[in-house]
């Protein structure tokens, strides 16, 4: 289940926004691309109830021409994609009122380091292991005592993300994340 896309193609997407925006008359422009991976399963006595995959990419574009703002996203991060995703972002500009107080916070407020906060410890689970963990999960939780005599189920989900910003001033970073559960919800 690792992420589609490695972390600097994931950049690669953020960066041709700003090109195009930049290239296309924005004075200023910013873009968060996101990518997804997930696995969620329920047992409910003894029984497969829900198996869930998750796969999600994203890209939003913000740009100010003139102190008018214009956002947009996509989905789909082909080339066609993110430049009309760009397109609409400095079409709805267009249309905008213009703010004084609008756009990026000065260059010289932009991180410089990024910290490394450990928020990435991706879980090699398939399917039949993650049924494997919530069906022993809910056998624990009816060998607690003979009066638990029923189940909500019990949940097994591992995911994994990215998250990258960068705008005109030249700031790019992001990190990676992961999260895991295993949990159920006996009835007595």
């Amino acid at each position: 289940m690792p992420l589609a896309l490695s972390s600097d193609a994931l950049r690669d997407v953020a960066l041709a926004a700003l090109a195009r925006a930049r290239r296309d008359g924005a004075d200023q422009a910013e873009a968060e691309a996101t990518q997804g991976v997930g696995l969620n399963v329920t047992v409910r006595l003894g029984e497969l109830e829900t198996l869930e995959h998750n796969v999600d990419k994203s890209l939003g574009v913000t740009v100010y021409v003139g102190g008018r703002k214009g956002n947009a996203s996509t989905g789909d991060f082909s080339t066609e994609a993110v430049n009309a995703a760009v397109d609409k972002a400095l079409t709805i500009a267009r249309f905008t009122s213009p703010d004084p107080c609008s756009g990026l916070a000065d260059a010289a407020l932009m991180a410089s380091s990024i910290p490394d906060l450990d928020l990435y410890h991706p879980w090699a689970l398939d399917t039949a292991a993650a049924i494997a963990i919530a069906t022993r999960c809910e056998d624990a939780g009816f060998a607690v005592d003979e009066r638990v005599d029923n189940s909500e189920g019990a949940s097994v989900s591992a995911s994994e993300s990215e998250f990258i910003y960068a705008n005109s001033h030249g700031f790019a970073g992001g990190y990676k994340g992961s999260a895991h559960y295993i949990g159920c919800a006996m009835v007595a």
